[in-house]
C-alpha cells in the first residue's frame, strides 16, 4: 500500500484568496507597456510564470528577433513586479475557504504539507508573512524548527521552469525525503496547476473550483477530480483507504 504522504497546494485561489489581483496587477502592467491582452487571455495564462508570459506575449507582437525584445521582456517584467509587491504590502492576505482545516487534518495524520506558486520568492514571501505560515520555514523554506503551519515552500523562481512543468512538485518531493509521486497529491485552481501534476505523475492532481477558475473551464481538462473547496479533500484522502498511522 501506498500511503499519501504529501499534498502539493498551489498558492493564490487554491490556498490564498483570488480577488483577481494577479489578474488585475498584470492587465495594468501589459497596458502600461503597450500590450493588447484581453481579459479571457489574461486568466487563460494564470498559474504561469509571468517572465515566459511577457516573453511569449513580445515575441508575438514583435518577434523574438527584435532589437527591443529582451529589454520589452525585462522592462514589462519589472514593472508587473514592482505594483504585484506594491499591493500585496498594502492588502490583507487571507486563506481560502477550508484550508487551515484541511491543514490541520494533514498535520493530524502526518501528511506534509508543500505550497507552490507561480510567483517569485520576494511576492511569495510577502504573502506568507502576512498569513504567519513564514514563520519556522528555515533554509531552502522548509520546516525544520517543526513550528510553521506548512513544511516546504517552493517560488517559481526557484526551479529551472514554473508550471505547468513539474519541477516545483518535484524539488518539493526531494525536500521532503519522497521519491515516489504515488504518494503525492497535487491541487490547484488553474490549468497549469493540473498539468504540472499529471507531467509529475501524482497520485492525483486534483482541480478547485472556487478559486480563478470554475468547473466548467477545467473540466475539459484531464484531472483526477474538481473539488467545491479544500474541504472536499479530507474525504478524498479518507476514502482512498491510504492514510499512514501519525
Amino acid at each position: 500500500m501506498h500511503p499519501i504522504r504529501l499534498v502539493v497546494f498551489d498558492m493564490a485561489g487554491t490556498t490564498v484568496q483570488d480577488k483577481k489581483e494577479v489578474e488585475t496587477c498584470f492587465a495594468k502592467a501589459c497596458e502600461y507597456v503597450g500590450l493588447n491582452v484581453s481579459e479571457e487571455r489574461i486568466l487563460a495564462l494564470q498559474g504561469y510564470s509571468k517572465v515566459e508570459v511577457f516573453k511569449m506575449l513580445w515575441e508575438e507582437k514583435t518577434g523574438k528577433d527584435h532589437p527591443e525584445y529582451h529589454e520589452n521582456v525585462i522592462y514589462s517584467y519589472d514593472y508587473f513586479r514592482l505594483i504585484l509587491e506594491d499591493h500585496y504590502r498594502k492588502n490583507e492576505v487571507l486563506p481560502t475557504e477550508g484550508c487551515l482545516e484541511i491543514f490541520d487534518f494533514l498535520r493530524k495524520n502526518n501528511i506534509k504539507i508543500a505550497l507552490t506558486t507561480g510567483f517569485y520568492r520576494i511576492v511569495t514571501n510577502i504573502i506568507l508573512e502576512k498569513l504567519g505560515w513564514l514563520d519556522g520555514l528555515e533554509y531552502n523554506y522548509v520546516n525544520t524548527s517543526g513550528r510553521s503551519v506548512i513544511d516546504v515552500s517552493i517560488a517559481s523562481d526557484e526551479v529551472p521552469k514554473g508550471r505547468p512543468e513539474p519541477y516545483m512538485i518535484q524539488k518539493a518531493m526531494k525536500l521532503m525525503g519522497i521519491s515516489d509521486p504515488y504518494e503525492v497529491i497535487n491541487i490547484g485552481d488553474t490549468p497549469s496547476d493540473l498539468k504540472s501534476g499529471v507531467r509529475a505523475g501524482c497520485r492525483l492532481s486534483l482541480g478547485v473550483i472556487n478559486g480563478t477558475h470554475t468547473r466548467q473551464q477545467l473540466t475539459i481538462l484531464r484531472n483526477d477530480g474538481l473539488l467545491d473547496s479544500l474541504r472536499d479533500l479530507k474525504d478524498i484522502i479518507i476514502n482512498l483507504g491510504v492514510l499512514s498511522e501519525a
